[in-house]
């Protein structure tokens, strides 16, 4: 076994095929980074002092509060072009009225996350009702996705709506071996702008970041229309894409070489 191996074993770090893309000159998506809740419990600089492990140019494209089937098909559509993987984390409430859009994310490659029921603010609510977030929207995308109703994820990746929490919610998570996601940089696209606005800013705190976790919201029609030329910024740039995926996971078409 080379080196390269060994050290891809070791960080649970695997290359994906090439031959998965068929277009020659699309960005692609550089590698799989296998994310473990025991030695990576939280993650992203905004909210905590630790985030991934990501090479310079090296990014993970996240997108929140989906699915929204007008504009989260055109995200998909972008992605797909590009041949990259994102990682989505979504509204339980709206996977529950959209199951077939929950799948087409998840045929086509990509992470599902979770975001809770409703996207309240978590700090300003009772525990319990925090809980009962978490768990009724993990069980609608468990539903939405495989049929099934659990508060076990699949995926146990977790997002918080505004990025507040309680150190009691943080902890909750935790003890379920569940990651919970921030962002190193983001979009800004709840605040009203035009497409060229944001992709000017975006692209501008990526320039100066030079790597992170981006957070994105495939509901806004703004970042929708601004995505493929995002993702030709990224390749023009020499950005690599990341894509995330539960520790343990089956890397089908991974290079372990």
């Amino acid at each position: 076994m080379s080196l390269a191996a060994v050290l891809a074993a070791l960080t649970g770090i695997a290359s994906t095929d090439a031959a998965e893309c068929p277009r020659k000159d699309a960005l692609g998506t550089s590698r799989i980074l296998s994310v473990d809740a025991k030695t990576t419990p939280r993650v992203g600089l905004k909210s905590f002092p630790q985030t991934l492990a990501l090479a310079d140019h090296e990014v993970v494209l996240t997108f929140d509060d989906g699915p929204h089937p007008p504009t989260t098909s055109k995200v998909l559509a972008a992605l797909a072009q590009e041949c990259v993987r994102a990682t989505f984390f979504l509204i339980g409430l709206h996977a529950s009225e959209h199951p077939d859009m929950v799948k087409r994310i998840a045929r086509a490659g990509h992470t599902i996350g979770h975001h809770t029921w409703s996207h309240p603010f978590m700090a300003r609510i009772p525990f319990d009702k925090a809980k009962s977030e978490i768990d009724r929207g993990i069980a609608a995308d468990e539903m939405a996705l495989h049929g099934t109703s659990t508060t076990t994820p699949s995926t146990p990746f977790f997002r918080f709506p505004y990025f507040e929490a309680t150190q009691a919610e943080l902890d909750l998570l935790q003890s379920r071996g569940i990651v919970v996601f921030g962002a190193d940089l983001w979009a800004s696209d709840w605040n009203e702008m035009t497409p060229e606005q944001e992709l000017k800013l975006v692209t501008e705190r990526l320039a100066a970041a030079g790597k992170g976790i981006i957070l994105f919201h495939d509901p806004k029609a703004r970042t929708a229309a601004i995505m493929p030329a995002f993702l030709r910024y990224l390749r023009e740039n020499g950005f690599r894409v990341v894509h995330v995926v539960p520790a343990g996971t089956s890397q089908k078409n991974a290079d372990t070489r």
